[in-house]
């Protein structure tokens, strides 16, 4: 695993939970509940005091966690601490993976326009228990999550311009704009749905396989996913251009098919949107920095537009539906958000799914950035990572 670890771009400052640290591991429920006791009420605590909304004003909470779903539920254990009101909507959605934070994301702007009278503030908190997902057998395909996921919680308050009894929630105490949402999934595909399962090895003892084709399952499934999203972000004149320079392609195709057959990547010679008009800054999936780089270039981008993932993965592994927002914070630690500016948070998961979410920066000082995450997860490390302005 070692080899592993240190081929994917992992650093040494990644954290496990108390339980992991013993030898043998302990992964008990006892500890499992401990680990999301310890992540979930610090990372709440830092919320509501940064927001100022105490949470008896939050009407809806959204608990993204892949992997261990107890009862009560992660969302009660939430609710029951902080002796939320007795209408809160509660949600905890499992087994969706990476693709998790955007999910719960589009869960809570449902129940925000569903029910705008009475719920003014939704909470989103995505983190994975990863004590229960240790693995301890020998099979090497169940094997790869110990290398990558590590421990990380993120909390994201969501709110309607209109809420609660018709009060009015002032623009400005926002900071970001949900643009645009997308979701796809390839679960009626068998193939696809098999590409990364949780289950038994031979000793029985449970684990998360991943499969041998996964590659070419994420890269057909992030092609749907773009022809989803791209119309609702692509401004109109790269559609435009887009469109002139795809027709002339496919037109030269025909005039030549005879020297360009290509079954399988024939499209890769082909144009392709320039997704740098349609966002500024990126959060892409966590699974190691050569898959990191590759997604990176299939999109378009260059090494600063994947800066954000590196760094992360790079400092605190893959934090499954957390990830995409340790890599927000650390454009805004980096002080790179500006008022206007677009930010396009990209998760898979397991189904498998591809969710992307496009918020737009709304308020706040980008110079002042910096000191307003004084208390983030790169207070103490940003300028170890963060890659010199050109």
């Amino acid at each position: 695993m070692s080899r592993v670890i240190e081929a994917c771009g992992m650093g040494d400052e990644t954290y496990f939970p108390p339980s992991l640290h013993y030898i043998p591991p302990s992964a008990t429920h006892a500890d499992a509940v401990a680990e999301a006791r310890g992540m979930y009420l610090p990372t709440l605590d830092a919320l509501f005091a940064r927001t100022g909304v105490p949470p008896s004003a939050v009407g809806a909470l959204v608990v993204n966690c892949s992997g261990f779903c107890p009862a009560p539920s992660l969302a009660a254990l939430i609710v029951g601490h902080y002796r939320m009101r007795a209408d809160v909507r509660t949600f905890s959605l499992s087994g969706m993976g990476c693709a998790a934070g955007v999910v719960g994301v589009d869960v809570a702007r449902g129940v925000l326009s569903a029910h705008a009278a009475a719920v003014r503030y939704a909470l989103v908190v995505s983190a994975e228990i990863v004590t229960v997902g240790w693995y301890s057998g020998r099979d090497r395909c169940k094997l790869l999550l110990n290398c990558f996921f590590r421990t990380g919680c993120a909390a994201a308050l969501l709110t309607s311009t209109t809420g609660g009894g018709g009060a009015s929630v002032p623009a400005a105490s926002c900071k970001y704009r949900l643009v645009a949402l997308a979701r796809t999934n390839r679960t009626a595909d068998d193939r696809s749905y098999a590409s990364a399962v949780r289950e038994e090895d031979g000793e029985g003892i449970t684990g998360f396989s991943i499969g041998r084709g996964l590659g070419g399952v994420a890269r057909d499934l992030l092609r749907a996913h773009l022809l989803a999203l791209g119309p609702a972000i692509l401004p109109w004149h790269e559609k435009l251009r887009y469109a002139a320079a795809l027709l002339l392609f496919r037109r030269g195709q025909r005039r030549f098919k005879k020297l360009q057959q290509d079954d399988g990547d024939g499209d890769t010679d082909g144009p392709r949107p320039n997704f740098l008009t349609a966002a500024s800054h990126f959060c892409l999936p966590s699974s190691g920095k050569p898959m990191i780089r590759r997604l990176a270039e299939g999109l378009g981008l260059g090494e600063r537009e994947a800066e954000a993932a590196l760094m992360t993965f790079h400092r605190f592994g893959n934090q499954s539906a957390a990830s995409l927002w340790y890599q927000l914070a650390y454009h805004e630690a980096a002080g790179r958000v500006r008022r206007g500016d677009r930010v396009w948070q990209l998760g898979m998961g397991s189904g498998p799914k591809a969710n992307s979410v496009v918020w737009e920066r709304v308020r706040g000082d980008p110079e002042a950035e910096p000191a307003a995450a004084g208390n983030g997860p790169w207070a103490d490390c940003i300028d170890r990572f963060l890659v010199g302005e050109s």
